[in-house]
């Protein structure tokens, strides 16, 4: 004979298993919204960083960035940092040797050339380009004794014989004929050179020759403008200047 179940027992369990199935529910619900929302915020973030949307114009993707850092290896990167100075110096033309050679050269007989001016001078302004000379020649020989130890060039220790003879030239002279002498012949220098470092420094592959001929831009640039600022320099000395720079 089975045992009768009563009424009262049969609605409890009807009821505990309605509350399980509301439980069961509520908690399934709450999962697929949690989803819902990481799925939503999945979807604003993708079109910023797969770079085709936002107020950058296309450009602040996570690839952009890449691109701007230089990623793990680009030029950007401190990976790419470090073989740009190991492997930039280390590529040395002729002409980059040659180069240093000159700006060695250029100081060796523009330094004394400008001492000269502060004792042999008359004018004011050429002094004044004297000490110029003085002072930009000065650091530029310690930055290209520097680059040429690094980079293995020798360097020479006297200017070439024609640049000697310059200086001779100016000891000789006093007052006035001091002063155009000095003017001429430095704004000639001067000229030439400029437009050797403009040709260095769009060819050379070498970071330390780019950092030089960088400086040496602006010193010569400076010299340039005291030399025409003393109003000594003549019409045949720019003709000079242009026939040498003008390409055969």
């Amino acid at each position: 004979m089975r045992p009768r179940v009563s009424r009262r027992a049969l609605a409890a369990v009807a009821s505990l298993c309605a509350a399980l199935v509301a439980v069961f529910l509520v908690v399934r619900a709450g999962g697929e919204e949690a989803a819902a929302e990481q799925t939503a915020a999945a979807g604003a973030a993708v079109p910023q960083s797969a770079g085709h949307g936002g107020n950058d114009g296309g450009y602040g993707s996570a690839h952009g960035a890449v691109g701007a850092t230089g990623g793990a290896d680009g030029p950007g990167s401190a990976a790419g940092g470090q073989q740009r100075q190991q492997h930039g110096p280390m590529r040395v033309t002729d002409v980059d040797r040659t180069f240093l050679v000159q700006v060695r050269q250029a100081g060796l007989w523009e330094i004394p050339a400008g001492r000269l001016a502060q004792t042999h001078a008359a004018s004011e302004a050429v002094k004044r380009a004297g000490l110029h000379l003085i002072d930009g020649h000065s650091k530029l020989d310690q930055l290209v004794r520097e680059d040429a130890r690094i980079l293995g060039v020798e360097l020479p220790d006297q200017a070439t014989e024609e640049q000697q003879g310059f200086v001779r030239q100016m000891e000789a002279a006093r007052g006035a004929e001091f002063d155009r002498l000095f003017a001429n012949l430095l704004r000639a220098s001067h000229g030439k050179i400029f437009a050797t470092i403009g040709e260095v420094r769009a060819a050379t592959q070498n970071d330390l020759i780019r950092r030089h001929a960088r400086q040496a831009n602006q010193t010569v640039l400076d010299h340039l403008e005291v030399l025409e600022d003393t109003g000594l320099v003549d019409t045949r000395t720019f003709e000079e200047v242009e026939a040498a720079v003008t390409p055969k």
